[in-house]
C-alpha cells in the first residue's frame, strides 16, 4: 500500500455500526475467556472429584491444543482473505460449532467417576477450544484491516473492551448464578453449559458480519503466503524474528495472560476458602469488573494523551501494586480485599484495550515494511501466546493447591482444608500475579513504536529508537 493510501485511510472515520457490531464480539471472546477459567478446574475438582493436579494438567493440555492450532488458523485465515477478500468463513465456522461443545464440557456427572469424568471434559473442551480459535483468530485480525489510524484503533479497541468487560462481569456473575439456580449440582453446571454457550455463539456470530466492513488491502503488494504446515509454523516464528516490536508486545502480554489468568483461577477458591462463601466470587468479580467497566474510556483518552504504551505501563504498575496488597490477606482475611481487587479492575480495563490498540499498530508497521496479507499470521502467534498465559495461569494455581495440601472432593461433600492449602490459594492470588505483572514490565521496555511511527511513517521507515 502507497504511504499516501495508508493516510487516506487512517484518516477515515469508522461508522457506529462497524464498532457496535465488532464490539459484540467480545461477548464471545469475555465469556469464553471467564467461565471456563473461573469455574472449570473447580468444577473438576470440587464437583467431579478429580484430583487438583490432574485438574490443572486436563486444563493445560486444551491449552496446549490451542497453541499448535492457532497458527495454522491464522496462516489459513490469511489464505481465506487472499482468496475471497474476507475472512468471515472461519468465523462463523466457530460462532454455530462452539455452543454444543461448550455445553458437553459442563454436561459431566459425578456419577460417572473422576477418571472418566475427566476425559470426557478434556475431549469436549478441546473441541471447544478449537470452535473458539476458528473464531478468535481471524477476530483480532480485523482491527488492522479495518482502519489504519493510530486513535482510531484505540476508540475501536476501547469500545470493544467495554463490552469485553461487561461480558466479564456478566458470565463471571451470571454464570455461578445459573450453576446455584438448581439444588442440583449436575443441572446446574448443565444449565449454565447450555445458556452461556448460546450467548457465546451469538455475539461471535454478529461480530462475523464485520470481516467484510474494512479495506482487505489485496490489492497491495504480498508476500508469498505458507500453505504446509511447516512453512505455516516458520511463518509464525519469521514474524517474531523480524519484527521486535512484536516480539516485545507479545512477551509483554503473555506474561501479563498468566498473571490474569492466576487470580482467574484463584477467584472462586478465594471466594470459598478466604471469604468463605462459594458465592462470594460473584462480589469478587462485580469488585473487578464494575470499576473496570467505567474505567475503560479514561485509559482510551489518557491513550490520546501520553501515547498507548506509556498509559499500558501506568495501567501494569496499577495492578501490580493491587495484586500485591492482597497478600494481607494471608493474615488478615476480610472484605476489605474487594478494595484491593477494585483498584485491580481499573487497571485491568487497561491491561485489555492498550495492548490489544497496539497489535494493529504492529501489524501495520510491518506490512509497510515486508508486505501485508499476514495479519492473520501475526494473530495467530498471538493467540497462542494468550493461550499460553491463561493456561499456565490454571497451571500454577493447581500446582499450588496440589504442594500445599489442598483436598478435593464430590458434590454435597464438606471438607475443611488445612492452613497451608488456605495460604496458598492467597498467594497464587497476589504475590504471583504480582510478580509476574512486573516482569512484564522489563519486556515492554523494548517496545518502540509511537504514534508518528504509524500514522506518517515515510515508507519503509523503522520505528524511532
Amino acid at each position: 500500500m502507497s504511504t499516501a493510501a495508508s493516510q487516506e485511510q487512517a484518516s477515515v472515520r469508522l461508522s457506529p455500526r462497524t464498532i457496535v457490531l465488532y464490539a459484540v464480539g467480545s461477548l464471545g471472546t469475555g465469556g469464553y475467556a471467564t467461565l471456563p477459567g473461573l469455574v472449570l478446574t473447580y468444577f473438576l475438582t470440587d464437583n467431579l472429584g478429580v484430583a487438583a493436579l490432574a485438574a490443572g494438567l486436563i486444563v493445560t493440555a486444551a491449552k496446549i491444543w490451542d497453541v499448535i492450532i492457532d497458527p495454522l488458523i491464522g496462516a489459513a485465515s490469511d489464505r481465506q482473505l487472499a482468496r475471497t477478500g474476507s475472512r468471515r468463513g472461519f468465523m462463523v465456522t466457530g460462532a454455530l460449532t462452539l455452543p454444543l461443545f461448550f455445553a458437553l464440557t459442563f454436561a459431566v456427572p459425578p456419577s460417572w467417576g473422576p477418571v472418566t469424568g475427566a476425559a470426557c471434559v478434556l475431549l469436549a473442551f478441546l473441541a471447544t477450544a478449537t470452535a473458539f480459535s476458528l473464531f478468535q483468530v481471524p477476530y483480532v485480525a480485523l482491527p488492522a484491516e479495518l482502519t489504519g489510524g493510530y486513535d482510531e484503533r484505540s476508540r475501536l479497541l476501547g469500545w470493544r473492551v467495554v463490552v469485553l468487560t461487561a461480558a466479564i462481569l456478566l458470565f463471571g456473575a451470571g454464570g455461578p448464578a445459573l450453576r446455584d439456580a438448581s439444588s442440583d449440582p449436575v443441572a446446574g453446571y448443565l444449565l449454565m453449559g447450555v445458556i452461556s454457550g448460546v450467548m457465546i455463539g451469538l455475539g461471535m456470530l454478529i461480530a462475523a458480519r464485520t470481516a467484510d466492513a474494512g479495506d482487505a488491502r489485496i490489492d497491495a503488494p504480498s508476500p508469498s503466503l505458507p500453505v504446509g504446515l511447516r512453512d505455516q509454523y516458520l511463518s509464525g516464528f519469521r514474524a517474531l524474528g523480524r519484527s521486535v516490536p512484536f516480539r516485545a508486545l507479545l512477551g509483554t502480554f503473555l506474561l501479563q495472560a498468566l498473571a490474569t489468568g492466576t487470580m482467574l483461577a484463584g477467584a472462586q477458591y478465594v471466594a470459598t476458602w478466604v471469604l468463605r462463601s462459594e458465592d462470594a466470587v460473584t462480589f469478587v468479580f462485580i469488585a473487578l469488573v464494575g470499576p473496570a467497566l467505567l474505567a475503560t474510556p479514561a485509559w482510551t483518552a489518557l491513550a490520546r494523551r501520553l501515547g498507548k504504551e506509556r498509559s499500558f505501563a501506568i495501567a501494569s504498575v496499577l495492578f501490580t501494586v493491587a495484586a500485591a496488597s492482597i497478600t494481607v490477606a494471608v493474615w488478615a482475611p476480610g472484605l476489605w480485599i474487594y478494595a484491593s481487587v477494585a483498584v485491580a479492575g481499573v487497571a485491568y480495563a487497561g491491561l485489555q484495550s492498550l495492548p490489544m490498540a497496539m497489535l494493529p499498530d504492529v501489524i501495520s508497521h510491518d506490512e509497510r515494511l515486508h508486505g501485508s496479507g499476514q495479519a492473520g499470521t501475526f494473530t495467530g502467534v498471538w493467540t497462542a501466546g494468550e493461550t499460553v498465559g491463561f493456561a499456565l495461569g490454571a497451571t500454577a494455581v493447581s500446582l499450588t493447591l496440589a504442594s500445599t495440601g489442598y483436598i478435593s472432593t464430590v458434590a454435597g461433600v464438606t471438607v475443611e482444608q488445612p492452613d497451608a492449602a488456605v495460604a496458598g490459594i492467597v498467594l497464587s492470588f497476589s504475590v504471583l500475579p504480582a510478580a509476574l505483572m512486573a516482569a512484564s514490565l522489563l519486556t515492554l521496555r523494548g517496545y518502540h513504536l509511537r504514534r508518528d511511527d504509524i500514522d506518517e511513517p515515510p515508507l519503509g521507515a523503522g520505528p524511532r529508537a
